[in-house]
C-alpha cells in the first residue's frame, strides 16, 4: 500500500526507530506513511530522507549562524504548547506558501488526549521574546525533525536552517545514528532546502526496493509518480494503435486510506491509472496501473464503495467514485502484451455492450 496510517496506543523508542526506518512520520498522535502528494491539484512523489549522523561532516554554516545569532538565548527541553508558542506559529504561517497545520495543537496532538511521542523542543529567545521554535521526536538511535518555525521579522537570521543544524548537533552530542527530516517532493521547491543540509550524509528511501540510497543517485525525472505517468501514457498510445480507447487520470482519492473515517477499508491507492474503454457495469471499473516496485502493468477490476453525486471533475483527475480493488486480472511486463490481452479478451465485451 502506498498510503497507510497507524494509531498506536503506546510507542517505545525502539518502535519509533523502526517506523522511521520504513519511511513513516508522525501526524498528531498517529503515525503515517505516503508515497504521493497533492499540492494545488498537481501530484508529486513523496521522497523520504534521512541523514547519517556518523558520516556527517562539521557544518561550516553552524558556526557562522551561531555567531550571527549569538545574542539569542537557546535552550532544549521537554516539548510543550503555550499561547506564546501558538501565536508564533500563527505568525509564521502568514509568511509561507505551503499549507501548514491549523495549529500546534493540531500538529502535535490532533484530536487525541494521549501523548505517545517522546518530543523535545529547541527555543530561541531575543531579550525574553520567543522568536524561533523547533520540535523533534527522539527514538533509541534515531531522531525525527517534526517542524521548525520562526518570527518572519527575523528572516535574515536564517533561523529555520539554524534550528535544523541545532537538531543535528544534538544528535551528534547524544550519539544518535540517524536524523529523519521528513520528505521532499521533486519539482516542488518548498522542501528543497532539506537537500542542502548534510548533503554528504543524506539518503533517500527508494520505493522500488525499499532501501536507503545516497541522494546523489536520485534521478528527479524518474521519480515514482513521473514513471507511472510515462509508462501509462505509453500504454495509452499502444492501445490506440489496436483501436482500444483509454485515458490516463490522476486519482483524487489516492490518500483515502489515511483518512480516519475510512480506516481499515484498504482502498485503491494508486495515484494515477489508465481507464480502459469507458467500461463500467454496476459500478465496476477496469483500470490499468503501472507498478514501479515490480516494474510491470496490472489490469485490475475496482469496485465503487462511494459515488459522489455533485463532484466537479478537475481536468485530468478522476473523482466520481471512491474505489476499492475487487480483482487482479493479469500482469504484463510490456505494453504490447497488455494490448494483445485486451484486444483478444476484452474488446468483444465492448462491442457487445455498444
Amino acid at each position: 500500500m502506498f498510503a497507510q496510517v497507524h494509531y498506536p496506543e503506546s510507542l517505545s523508542k525502539e518502535e519509533l526507530d523502526e517506523y522511521l526506518l520504513e519511511g513513516w512520520f508522525r501526524n498528531g498522535q498517529r503515525i503515517f506513511t505516503t508515497n504521493f502528494l497533492n499540492f494545488d491539484d498537481q501530484l508529486y512523489s513523496a521522497i523520504w530522507l534521512r541523514i547519517n549522523i556518523h558520516t556527517l561532516e562539521p557544518e561550516k554554516g553552524l558556526a557562522k549562524l551561531a555567531k550571527l545569532n549569538a545574542g539569542f538565548t537557546m535552550s532544549i527541553q521537554q516539548a510543550s504548547i503555550t499561547p506564546e508558542k501558538e501565536a508564533l506559529f500563527q505568525k509564521y504561517k502568514t509568511g509561507v506558501t505551503f499549507s501548514a497545520a491549523q495549529s500546534l495543537q493540531t500538529l502535535l496532538y490532533g484530536d487525541s488526549t494521549m501523548d505517545i511521542f517522546p518530543t523535545l523542543e529547541i527555543t530561541l529567545f531575543d531579550n525574553g521574546k520567543l522568536i524561533a521554535l523547533g520540535y523533534f521526536d527522539t527514538g533509541l538511535k534515531s531522531v525525527a525533525g517534526i517542524i521548525s518555525f520562526y518570527d518572519p521579522e527575523y528572516k535574515k537570521n536564517s533561523l529555520g536552517k539554524y534550528l535544523i543544524l541545532l537538531k543535528l548537533q544534538y544528535c551528534k552530542d547524544n550519539q544518535f545514528d540517524f536524523f529523519y527530516p521528513g520528505y521532499f517532493a521533486p519539482y516542488y521547491p518548498a522542501f528543497d532546502y532539506k537537500l542542502q543540509i548534510g548533503r554528504e550524509s543524506l539518503s533517500y528511501l527508494r520505493l522500488e526496493n525499499n532501501a536507503w540510497e545516497s541522494i546523489d543517485t536520485f534521478v528527479p525525472e524518474k521519480n515514482p509518480y513521473q514513471t507511472m505517468v510515462t509508462m501509462l501514457t505509453t500504454m495509452e498510445q499502444r492501445l490506440k494503435e489496436v483501436e482500444i480507447s483509454g485515458a490516463v487520470f490522476n486519482y483524487t482519492f489516492f490518500e483515502a486510506n489515511i483518512i480516519p473515517t475510512l480506516r481499515g477499508l484498504n482502498l485503491f491507492d494508486f495515484p494515477v491509472f489508465l481507464s480502459c474503454f469507458n467500461y463500467s457495469h454496476q459500478n465496476v471499473h477496469l483500470l490499468i496501473v503501472y507498478d514501479v516496485i515490480y516494474q510491470c502493468y496490472h489490469l485490475v477490476e475496482c469496485k465503487s464503495v462511494w459515488k459522489s453525486e455533485d463532484v466537479e471533475e478537475k481536468p485530468g483527475f478522476y473523482s466520481g467514485h471512491l474505489l476499492k480493488m475487487n480483482k487482479h486480472v493479469c500482469s504484463t511486463k510490456t505494453p504490447d502484451e497488455m494490448a494483445a490481452i485486451l484486444a483478444k479478451a476484452l474488446l468483444p465485451k465492448q462491442d457487445s455492450n455498444s
